[in-house]
């Protein structure tokens, strides 16, 4: 899928327009800003080639890049900068499994063109905002910025979410008799949310990243710098609610643990009380088993009744005993 966005110079000057763009003819005549291709087939990245002279990268979006090539600048002027952005499988944080998906951007000629293979809710949400919002991008370095903010606005919405959420697995998990089904279902949930505040954090830096990189090269305003700057501050501080994050996680991994050993050493209690006070009358009924000339189950006419009753007492003495302990 390919749209091209544009300002608007009518009654909302400034407002971002979008054209979704069916053919190389759709592109003809058109000055976008921003043009963004979401798992552009070869045809359409055949178009750009015709009518921006700008060719594709096959590995644009691809995983195992080094560092070294997610950001630089070509000789004709071509900047590449690749960032890692949050998606879910729903729409918003709580829709499904987090992960990260790879967008490449190439800012050309005034021109930004992103590649994802997806659409994200950052996007989404810069989309509907330069709609309503006339004025609010000017160029297409502009887009890029919002497109970082949004990413920093985004993350502190789920970081957010991710706290409820732990928030409701304290109050299961602190209660009174906590069972090793519900300490399970506490450990798969923490699991998640630990693995979607990893996440934010490692996002976080990606897009830090961008943004040193794309101050140290000088091709910002004097008023974007600033706004970088000011979307660097906002990282920084989901770096420290990240890290808090991370200790309340820890705090109840290892509460909910304790509480599923607590569980199975109930269970060791029981047997080992059981096996000590099952002694004396297996020791009873050892001697009474012996080969003796005399025995009391032949020679006296209470034998068998005397014995057994001796085992019976001989099993709640030391159970009465447990229970006055405070062992059972």
């Amino acid at each position: 899928m390919l749209n091209v966005f544009s300002l608007d110079s009518g009654r909302l000057k400034g407002r971002l327009v979008q054209h979704e763009v069916q053919s190389a003819a759709d592109l003809v005549g058109t000055s976008p800003l921003w043009v963004d291709l979401e798992a552009p087939t070869p045809e359409e990245k055949g178009w750009i080639v015709e009518r921006f002279g700008l060719s594709i990268p096959e590995d644009a979006v691809d995983e195992d890049l080094e560092e070294s090539a997610r950001f630089y600048e070509e000789d004709n002027g071509e900047l590449h900068i690749r960032c890692d952005f949050l998606a879910t499988g729903g729409d918003g944080v709580d829709g499904g499994p987090a992960r990260s998906v790879r967008v490449a951007f190439i800012l050309y000629e005034n021109v930004l063109f992103s590649i994802h293979q997806e659409d994200l809710p950052v996007f989404r949400l810069l989309r509907l905002r330069a709609r309503r919002t006339p004025a609010l991008i000017e160029d297409a370095k502009d887009v890029l910025l919002k497109l970082f903010d949004a990413d920093a606005e985004f993350s502190a919405d789920a970081l957010e979410g991710v706290y409820d959420r732990l928030d409701e697995v304290s109050a299961r998990v602190l209660k009174h008799n906590v069972t090793d089904a519900v300490a399970a279902e506490a450990l798969a949930a923490i699991a998640r949310e630990e693995d979607l505040n990893g996440r934010i954090r490692r996002n976080g830096m990606d897009t830090r990243r961008a943004l040193s990189f794309m101050m140290r090269s000088r091709m910002l305003g004097s008023d974007q710098f600033e706004e970088a700057r000011q979307i660097l501050r906002d990282i920084e501080s989901l770096d420290h609610y990240t890290a808090f994050l991370f200790d309340k996680i820890n705090f109840l991994m290892d509460a909910t643990v304790g509480f599923i050993n607590i569980n199975q050493n109930k269970i060791i209690k029981i047997f080992s009380v059981a096996s000590v006070g099952l002694l004396p009358p297996t020791l009873i009924a050892s001697v009474y088993g012996m080969n003796f000339d005399f025995m009391p189950e032949l020679k006296w006419q209470l034998g068998y009744p005397f014995s057994l009753a001796l085992m019976a007492a001989s099993v709640v003495a030391p159970f009465w005993y447990f229970r006055r302990k405070g062992w059972l």
